[in-house]
């Protein structure tokens, strides 16, 4: 809900949660007129490959292994781009200053399940052998004050504002994957240079669980 009170377990966590805070406090201390919004995971084209889907859709098709943090168990509310750019517009337009409004999916799932049902897209797309795709994940350390799950109401966007989220989630999986395999030359370009050094420090040297 917008009226829960922050809770921050990281540094992460605590730097967003700050600029809330310092919002807020413009807004309440000189009637600076804001609204603010706050949105769960989302995923869609253009994504930068260090994040959890577009990261695994290249090392799916480079046959590379597909790092899993923990035992997979963090659950996370996913949002299609796309869904979230309506949201924005209908908060902007709509919205109420000095307000709040939680963007949510309504589609929360484990990582391991996320991470599978891409490995099963990725087989067909690649017309590789069911089940070949799963062969390649590897559960590693979990990262610090990793938080096991986020979740989102959205109820009040969506009573409110009228918004809803529009694209089903193995839908918007799928028109994923196809942006990524279709723009090869995209995601070559921006995995190069220092990327690579950030993608070895924090995902080919971590420690495999095993």
């Amino acid at each position: 809900m917008e009226s829960t009170a922050y809770d921050p377990r990281s540094p992460y966590s605590a730097s967003k949660a700050s600029s809330d805070h310092f919002v807020r406090a413009y807004h309440n201390t000189y009637k600076l007129p804001v609204i603010i919004s706050n949105c769960s995971n989302n995923y869609g084209p253009n994504q930068f490959p260090e994040k959890l889907i577009p990261l695994c859709i290249n090392n799916i098709r480079n046959s590379k292994p597909v790092p899993v943090y923990g035992k997979g168990e963090n659950i996370r509310d996913w949002l299609y781009v796309e869904d979230h750019v309506s949201a924005i517009d209908a908060i902007f337009h709509r919205g109420i200053s000095g307000n709040t409004y939680n963007i949510g999916g309504l589609n929360e799932w484990k990582n391991i399940d996320l991470v599978k049902t891409l490995c099963d897209i990725m087989d067909r797309k690649l017309n590789r052998l069911a089940g070949t795709s799963r062969e390649l994940i590897r559960f590693i350390q979990d990262r610090a004050g990793h938080d096991l799950r986020y979740a989102i109401d959205p109820s009040k966007l969506m009573n409110e504002l009228g918004w809803k989220p529009s694209v089903k989630f193995e839908e918007g999986l799928v028109k994923t994957v196809d942006w990524y395999l279709s723009n090869q030359d995209w995601l070559e370009h921006i995995t190069s240079g220092g990327y690579r050094d950030y993608y070895k420090q924090y995902y080919e040297q971590q420690k495999e669980i095993k």
